[in-house]
């Protein structure tokens, strides 16, 4: 088992609760809408975590439809299929390296708070966009520091988030945030390269940022 599986496994119920805290659903519905999903479309999510995004996906994808969670930690991935919200016929999980996703030619690809943990962020994504047909579209969901005037006391806030919610704590709060930073930018220059139609749009204050594509 890898540092990240250990950690991530650990922390599964806690994840759970923050993805289902109120408000978060919103943030969802905009995530999955800027997929420009239709009746019928395959979509994969990489890193699903514990399935918290699939009920949005699954809607807009309907019973025809087929909604596809890869992660790495079984954890994750069993308190998904606990979840009947998250399951069904049209839901499929997979245990697997989400930077190395054992998928080909599918609608629509998510990912949510993921881009910041890899070692190589633009070489995720350009998987994810290789795992993508034609015309179709990937989405790149994160946390950031928020530009705002009133954000500085906020901000702090998020280097601590940062520093707990990832494996490999052992650098200073400080420099962990800014790797993670730096970690989703690579991430977004490369979706940027590599997709047309692109939207770029933050909520919740700032802290989050939403750059969508269409894979050309």
């Amino acid at each position: 088992m890898t540092d990240a599986q250990s950690f991530y496994g650990r922390w599964a119920r806690v994840y759970d609760w923050v993805a289902s805290a109120p408000g978060v659903a919103a943030w969802r519905d905009r995530t999955a809408d800027s997929l420009a999903l239709a009746p019928g479309d395959t979509v994969v999510e990489m890193g699903c975590g514990t399935g918290a995004n699939v009920p949005a996906l699954r809607e807009r994808v309907g019973p025809a439809g087929r909604v596809v969670g890869i992660d790495l930690t079984r954890a994750m991935l069993d308190r998904a299929s606990s979840r009947p919200a998250r399951t069904g016929e049209s839901v499929h999980y997979v245990q697997a390296d989400a930077a190395r996703p054992p998928v080909r030619q599918c609608d629509a690809v998510l990912a949510t708070f993921v881009a910041g943990i890899f070692e190589d962020p633009a070489a995720a994504v350009d998987a994810w966009c290789d795992s993508v047909a034609p015309g179709g579209r990937v989405a790149l969901l994160n946390f950031q520091r928020s530009p705002g005037a009133l954000a500085a006391p906020l901000n702090l806030v998020f280097e601590g988030f940062v520093r707990l919610s990832a494996p490999g704590t052992r650098l200073s709060t400080q420099s962990h945030a800014s790797a993670f930073e730096r970690r989703v930018r690579a991430a977004r220059e490369r979706l940027t390269e590599r997709t047309v139609d692109r939207r770029y749009e933050t909520f919740a204050g700032g802290y989050l940022g939403l750059l969508s594509g269409t894979v050309s």
